[in-house]
């Protein structure tokens, strides 16, 4: 702006991005009076300000009379091209919402069809998968119930009943992994919600499994291959040979079959699984040995003319346990359908190559004759000093016949340490000794004569 249109007006001053209305004001009062004055005088620098707006406006005013027509065709111009860009852009509008129908006709509503026609596939596949599962339970099912009847015959053909444990064991297993597939997209997810399979768990499923198991650990309790008792005074006689296959095969499904339905989570491994049924059994089993011979043996020891008869009975308990023994080392754990095969680079995976290892695992012990006649003896000191301490005609007795208690006791663990059957020897001599039976004499004699000695 040209000095020679209104020189008296501070432009820069107004124009600057750093004025202050504020600081302007304040100077403007300085500059027209004395700081010190009271009051002050507020009109001259209001007329100052006052003018110096007049001036503006009519500069104002002036300018934009003098332009009026350039101000005119420049605004003109700006609004003819603000409606070319505004008829462009509806333009462009129009053409995406076309485009817009269009795709929402060819896409949209296509997919839409397209998704209802997938979920009513998804939902008969769901309902094609879930009745195959149902077909799939019921069939196992009737197998069951077919194979339980076969498992229940008695009398001439107990060798096919024991035949069917394992089939039997092996099918309630695939019922069981069908009814735990809870994974979508798995042939049993949602059989629970069905009531026939409902019905199926509880009157077929559960029974059939109670009474296998018990079945199953009938038969390991009624394990006896010794002869002792029906020969006489340790003459082998006894058992024929179908008679001890007999038993062979079915103490051995009834140990496979046990092995199986021991309870699995769904990450055991085969190196992990303990057969928690089996050792349950065998460990009962020996319990049971243990318990009538430590019973036995103390009325015995008090009323010294049934000992001879009791020993022998004890006698044929450690030979079926010596059996028992025998026969686990040549059983195989069968294929298990639940577990899981583990990383072959694990090097801290159990290596169960048969049902004895994790049997003496379990009993920490390294043969079970040897924990039979060590369990018996830790129990037998104290039985012992009770006679004693009781006194009378059996603690006499008993001490008089020490030697001859000595004796027979040295006679019951020879007896027992024998194999009662060739069939059940893998090779071996019938009436060959196992284990170190002399080291195994004196810890039960010393169990009964130390007390004696004191």
């Amino acid at each position: 702006m040209s000095s020679s249109t209104s020189s008296y007006i501070d432009y820069p001053t107004f124009t600057s991005p750093t004025f202050s209305p504020t600081a302007y004001a304040n100077s403007l009062v300085l500059s027209t009076n004395n700081p010190t004055d009271t009051p002050l005088d507020l009109s001259t620098p209001l007329s100052r300000v006052l003018f110096d707006v007049q001036e503006v406006d009519t500069h104002i005013d002036t300018l934009t009379t003098k332009h009026a027509l350039p101000i005119i065709q420049h605004t003109q111009s700006r609004s003819q091209a603000s409606a070319r860009v505004l008829e462009s852009v509806e333009e462009q509008v129009r053409s995406l919402e076309e485009s817009y129908k269009r795709l929402e006709r060819e896409v949209v509503e296509r997919h839409d069809a397209a998704e209802q026609v997938r979920v009513a596939a998804e939902r008969m596949l769901r309902t094609l998968r879930l009745g195959r599962g149902v077909q799939r339970a019921v069939q196992l099912g009737r197998q069951l119930e077919g194979q339980m009847e076969e498992v229940g015959r008695e009398g001439p053909v107990r060798v096919e009943g024991a035949r069917g444990m394992v089939p039997a064991a092996n099918t309630l297993l695939g019922l069981r992994g069908l009814f735990a597939a809870n994974g979508k997209g798995e042939e049993g997810e949602g059989l629970e919600r069905v009531k026939v399979v409902g019905t199926l768990r509880a009157e077929v499923v559960s029974p059939a499994e109670t009474g296998l198991m018990q079945r199953a650990q009938q038969v390991v309790r009624e394990f006896s291959m010794s002869s002792l008792l029906a020969s006489g005074q340790g003459q082998q006689g006894g058992q024929t040979f179908a008679q001890t296959e007999d038993t062979k095969m079915r103490t051995t499904r009834a140990l496979q079959t046990l092995y199986l339905l021991s309870p699995t989570k769904a990450s055991t491994t085969v190196e992990t699984f303990e057969p928690t049924l089996l050792i349950s059994a065998l460990q009962s089993y020996l319990q049971t040995a243990l318990t009538s011979s430590l019973a036995a043996l103390s009325r015995a020891l008090a009323t010294l003319p049934t000992l001879e008869r009791t020993l022998l009975e004890i006698s044929a308990r450690c030979q079926n346990i010596v059996a028992l023994e025998t026969l686990l080392d040549t059983v195989k754990p069968p294929p298990h359908p639940l577990l899981l095969s583990s990383d072959p680079r694990d090097t801290t995976a159990n290596d169960d190559s048969n049902f004895l290892t994790p049997l003496l695992r379990h009993l920490d012990t390294s043969s079970l004759p040897s924990y039979f006649w060590r369990s018996m003896a830790g129990q037998l000191s104290s039985r012992v000093q009770e006679i004693l301490n009781r006194g009378g005609v059996s603690a006499r007795t008993l001490r008089t016949n020490r030697d001859r208690v000595r004796e027979a006791i040295r006679e019951c663990v020879d007896r027992g340490s024998r194999l009662p059957a060739s069939s059940l020897s893998n090779g071996k001599k019938a009436d060959q000794k196992v284990g170190n039976w002399e080291r195994e004499a004196a810890v039960m004699v010393q169990s009964v004569v130390g007390p004696l000695q004191r």
